[in-house]
């Protein structure tokens, strides 16, 4: 039963809310430095312009990458692992699209404003 498998249903459900929230961010941008909305690393916090860049990037990477984790739940329909394993796969899956997420994007952010 797909309920019962995390390798399915993390991924996958990460992987909409990845990109629903990128979709939203796109769509609707913090128009400010704040630290509630957004993406808030100090990087982007150091200009308007450098916010405004890391927001639009941010976002498109967001679903990129949000809509990829939910593909990748799709490992979940070709192998049945146990419960704790495919929750430790699943879990793992969603950690690494973060940790991909920031690296991206402060890469770019580095890369446009060079300092």
């Amino acid at each position: 039963m797909l309920a019962e498998n995390h390798l399915f249903i993390i991924p996958v459900g990460a992987g909409l809310i990845f990109a629903i929230g990128g979709f939203v961010m796109l769509k609707y941008p913090p128009k400010n430095i704040n630290g509630l909305y957004g993406y808030r690393t100090s990087s982007s916090m150091k200009s308007k312009e450098r916010w405004d860049f890391a927001q639009l990037y941010s976002s498109k990477e967001m679903i990129k990458l949000g809509l990829l984790l939910a593909l990748s739940g799709m490992l979940g329909l070709v192998f049945k692992p146990e419960p704790e394993t495919g929750m430790i796969l699943g879990l793992g899956l969603m950690i690494l699209v973060v940790i991909a997420l920031i690296i991206r994007v402060e890469k770019a952010i580095k890369n446009k404003f060079k300092s």
